[in-house]
């Protein structure tokens, strides 16, 4: 207790400094003279720190993507049935399940760097595991610890981006999470065409090196130094983050005062997110979540060559085309998310996502009708780049972002795992049940993903709020009715 008033003396005594003058003076902080330039400006320090955790994006798009260029080579070298190869590519989730159960509290305890740097170090004991493999033992050993790893980073890497970068890139920066992810899937489905399984695990650490080396350039994320009392690094942190001439004196208060009231109500834990000033922040991040995947997502990216080889489409033209659309259109959503704003993207995205399932649903209306062959395949594939491309626009990143803007940093990291977890199960539950639902009735099975599309749509209509231009701390007060 003695510890903890005097951390929160320390910390007010810091923020009466701040707010009673203007700039901070070379003789108080080690010569750094300040300048009247906006906290807002985006810094090479932020750039760079995020293009490092965005690393761990890649790393999960490249885990997510291995298994569909590897299965035949897998099942040949080391004959694995295909319920054998099944439980290889579903443990992955499984992995991941465990890995956001405890990302929160994780990253909690020895902070958002390092967190990222024991995912990663997860991740090549897997992919080492995956190469090594004599057997189906060793070969699910390793896809279950690579779970754990993309588990921890699915939930930290937005987290951190989200609380270094300023508010006006805040929506960019961090849907880097969401492009760098599709990059890895893309780049392993090309190389997995070219090398082996093997070959394509052992490329697959080459990511994971380049982030934990990476990690001891960045800094920690000066909120999680603010919440653990570390007030002289948090300083020097956020003065670092911004540029050496940059006034840092507004921000720093308002993240002192803040950080300090939430101290004083409440610390993190399970229970603290059954109060009823976090229920509608729990309920709008816990939703994009469910309707992000229970709309379909993993039947479209997980079945991609099976959906267009029962339509009577190419599989291999048009996988390569989805592959190109979802990558343009995820960079095209981080151009405009900032612009726009997250909620215009989240409602033409969802209608996008409603609109492709309803159109691969009646292209496999027409064919068990057996009528007009000519436009089912045309049908399918319309179908599917609406839905990848919609998907990609908005659903796919924007739900992480608004996650990693509206929890207060005292419960952020049990709200973040439990919105993590959420996400693991929806992903493992659609990709479980495609295969059943699509043989019982393939038009059904996408016309049930358009009906909960479109509740994702009154849900984001009716719920969702813009955080565009806000900084976290006006988003959280706004949201769970703390003063600032």
């Amino acid at each position: 207790m003695e510890e903890e008033a005097t951390t929160a003396t320390r910390s007010l005594l810091l923020k009466q400094k701040l707010d009673n003058s203007d700039q901070w003076s070379s003789s108080d902080h080690g010569g750094v003279q300040l300048s009247e330039s906006s906290p807002t400006t985006t810094s090479f320090v932020v750039l760079i720190s995020t293009l490092v955790a965005v690393c761990g994006s890649f790393t999960f798009g490249n885990a997510v993507g291995y298994s569909s260029p590897s299965e035949s080579g897998i099942e040949d070298d080391l004959g694995l049935t295909s319920v054998e190869y099944s439980l290889f590519g579903s443990i992955l989730s499984i992995g991941a399940m465990l890995g956001a159960v405890f990302s929160g509290k994780f990253s909690d305890i020895i902070g958002r760097r390092g967190a990222m740097g024991v995912s990663e170090i997860l991740c090549i004991l897997g992919w080492l595991a995956i190469v090594f493999a004599k057997d189906a033992w060793w070969l699910d050993l390793g896809r279950f610890l690579v779970g754990c790893g993309i588990g921890v980073l699915s939930y930290v890497v937005p987290v951190y981006i989200a609380e270094i970068t300023p508010k006006n890139v805040r929506g960019a920066f961090t849907s880097l999470n969401q492009l760098m992810i599709g990059c890895g899937k893309a780049l392993t489905f090309i190389i997995g065409s070219l090398v082996n399984w093997r070959t394509l695990a052992l490329i697959g650490i080459i990511p994971c090196i380049v982030h934990v080396l990476g990690l001891f350039f960045i800094p920690e994320s000066p909120r999680w130094l603010a919440k653990r009392g570390r007030i002289e690094e948090f300083e020097a942190v956020l003065q670092f983050l911004r540029g050496k001439n940059a006034d840092i004196s507004q921000e720093a208060a308002d993240i002192i005062e803040y950080t300090e009231k939430l101290r004083l109500d409440s610390e993190d834990g399970v229970l603290y997110l059954f109060q009823e000033k976090y229920t509608y922040s729990i309920i709008v991040a816990v939703g994009l979540m469910v309707f992000q995947q229970f709309g379909g997502l993993n039947g479209f990216i997980s079945y991609t060559s099976a959906i267009f080889e029962s339509a009577g489409f190419s599989s291999k033209i048009g996988t390569i085309a989805a592959a190109v659309v979802q990558i343009l259109m995820t960079t095209l959503g981080v151009l405009l998310i900032d612009k726009c704003g997250r909620w215009p993207l989240l409602m033409i995205s969802a209608t996008g996502i409603c609109l492709g399932c309803v159109l691969t649903g009646f292209a496999f209306f027409l064919q068990d009708l057996q009528s007009g062959k000519e436009l089912i395949s045309i049908l399918a594939l319309v179908g599917v780049l609406v839905y990848l491309g919609s998907f990609e626009l908005g659903m796919g990143g924007i739900p992480w972002v608004i996650m990693s803007e509206i929890f207060p940093i005292n419960i952020k990291g049990s709200a973040g795992s439990l919105v993590a977890l959420v996400s693991w199960i929806g992903s493992w539950v659609v990709s479980y049940t495609f295969n059943y639902l699509f043989d019982w009735s393939s038009a059904g099975t996408f016309f049930i993903f358009a009906v909960i599309c479109g509740m994702g749509i009154l849900f984001i209509a009716k719920l969702v709020p813009e955080t565009k231009g806000r900084t976290l701390e006006e988003i959280q007060a706004s949201l769970t009715g703390t003063p600032q």
